[in-house]
Formats: structure tokens, sequence, C-alpha cells
């Protein structure tokens, strides 16, 4: 089992940034695939970005150039920088770990991002 746990999510007025943590814990060592997924009001869930743990990076197209993700392998943790939040990023974003990169994934609860316009 594997359990993230997110922060840094708020309420940023458009143009603005944040930083999202999260930080997985479990009874791995390491984690293959880390991920940000989010939600917005009425839209299905949405691959945000990802990286693997030799740093292999994946974006959402609407977020490339805004978006960063990283993450600390020997911590398990990911982070999401997001720069020039616009409200179409206003979801739920929610961490996912796919320990062996077999598509198994364990979900974190989720942190609200409000971006006002």
């Amino acid at each position: 089992q594997v359990h993230p746990v997110e922060s840094g999510g708020g309420l940023v007025q458009a143009g603005g940034s944040l930083r999202l943590s999260c930080a997985a814990s479990g009874s791995v060592f390491s984690i293959n695939v880390m991920a940000w997924y989010r939600r917005a009001p009425g839209k299905q869930r949405e691959l945000v970005a990802r990286i693997t743990s030799g740093g292999r990076t994946d974006y959402l197209d609407s977020v490339k150039g805004r978006f960063t993700i990283s993450r600390a392998n020997a911590q398990n943790t990911v982070y999401l920088q997001m720069n020039s939040l616009q409200p179409e990023d206003t979801a739920v974003y929610y961490c996912a770990a796919d320990p062996k990169g077999d598509g198994i994934v364990f979900w974190g609860q989720g942190t609200q991002v409000s971006v006002s316009s």
C-alpha cells in the first residue's frame, strides 16, 4: 500500500502561482511513476503531468510552459509548480503514485486549487 498526501492548494488570482506537494508513504522503497491529475466541476478527471523515477516528464498540452513537475526520489515526493494560473485551472488536484509503473495507482485525497479572474 502507498498513501499519497497532497498539500499546497488554495485560492489565487489569475496570473498567480501555486506549488503543490505530495508525499507518498507506505510499504515501498521507490515509486516508478508519480503524477498529478485534476478534476474540474462537471468535467472528467484528466492527467496534468507525470514523471518517472528516471526524470521523464509528460504534460497536458494546456499546461505546457506554465506547470513544472519535479520529484525527490529519496523521499517519494512529487511537486507541481504552477505559474500563470488561469480560471480554467480551477479544479481538485490529485496526486497519483504508480509504484511499479503497471497502471495500479494509489490516489491521494485531493487538494483544491481555485483561480479567480
